[in-house]
């Protein structure tokens, strides 16, 4: 089978919640959630049904009319256009949890952090490079580069829960980089970190 034919992922598979979120979706402490860039809602429903309330956030009206539902509450914004710096509706908001799958857009990575509340859990996950190899994204704009997001929550003093950067073949082949990493109030040591 060629590489083009191993891109054809299950539709079943793709509207499943990542296996990363649901992993460490039970370290997330009471609270409300942010699902960045939600698309039409497979996290923010599935998190909702385990008792979070959640806030979708995309751009696209269709997919969130999909995401709205019981303990979903939808916003429509592109956060793209404009100034992340000054333009991040969550300003004044503090989440338990800001979860993100297969997006990247560096500029709000401040912003995005600030709004974790102390003790709240970061759960990211998107494309890295190496997956131009399998199709899209293939744009270095879009991927990962080895290592980003522990540079990132280093930069920001979040604790790394877990941490990997590789090949998955679920739900379809790609690169993939992952972490979960809190914001505590204090940072432990680095042998205290775990990578898995």
């Amino acid at each position: 089978m060629s590489i083009a034919g191993k891109n054809d992922a299950d539709p079943h598979l793709l509207s499943q919640p990542s296996a990363w979120v649901t992993r460490f979706a039970h370290l997330i402490p009471s609270g409300e959630i942010l699902d960045l860039a939600s698309g039409a809602g497979r996290h923010s429903r599935w998190l909702a049904e385990q008792g979070h309330p959640v806030l979708a956030v995309d751009r696209n009206p269709e997919a969130l009319a999909l995401a709205a539902g019981e303990g979903v509450q939808t916003l429509q914004v592109d956060l793209e256009t404009g100034n992340p710096e000054q333009d991040w509706p969550f300003a004044a908001e503090r989440f338990a949890a800001v979860v993100v799958v297969n997006y990247l857009h560096r500029p709000l990575w401040k912003k995005l952090i600030a709004s974790l509340a102390v003790d709240g859990i970061l759960i990211y996950e998107t494309f890295a490079l190496g997956n131009e190899q399998f199709g899209k994204p293939s744009n270095p704009d879009f991927l990962l580069r080895h290592g980003e997001l522990l540079e990132i929550a280093d930069s920001h003093h979040l604790q790394v829960i877990a941490y990997e950067n590789g090949y998955v073949d679920m739900p379809k082949p790609a690169m993939v980089q992952r972490i979960c990493a809190i914001k505590s109030r204090h940072r432990p040591p680095p042998e205290n970190l775990r990578l898995i």
